[in-house]
């Protein structure tokens, strides 16, 4: 059983940039595909981005696109993401997950584990 720990969360300006981290433990292969959602208040979790099990092939919320930049450390069994050019829209809780294979996908059934979340919140 694969269990997830974010962190990196925090409270920044708009414009601001923050790096979240995503480390698993226990899992049984480094090449799931790794992913980050969010729930901003009153509303459903969103997908925000996504990385294969081998890096090479990412997904990524329009709303996100040209901010957001995921990547991994397969070494080190982590994903990051990194958020420039933060709007408070961005404002949410940030959930990791992952999933036992190493395609990657932009909404949330295919993915098994998922860790307990960190905040964002961008405010002025």
């Amino acid at each position: 059983q694969m269990q997830l720990a974010e962190s990196g969360g925090g409270l920044v300006l708009p414009g601001d940039s923050l790096r979240l981290s995503c480390v698993g433990s226990g899992g049984t292969s480094v090449t799931e595909a790794m992913a980050w959602f969010r729930q901003a208040p009153g509303k459903e979790r969103e997908f925000v981005a996504a990385c294969n099990g081998y890096g090479n092939t990412k997904y990524y919320a329009d709303s996100v696109k040209g901010r957001f930049t995921i990547s991994r450390d397969n070494g080190k069994n982590a994903v990051y993401l990194q958020m420039d050019s933060l709007k408070p829209d961005d404002t949410g809780l940030y959930y990791c997950a992952a999933r036992r294979g190493a395609a990657a996908y932009n909404f949330e059934a295919p993915y098994d584990y998922w860790g307990q979340g960190t905040q964002v919140t961008v405010s002025s």
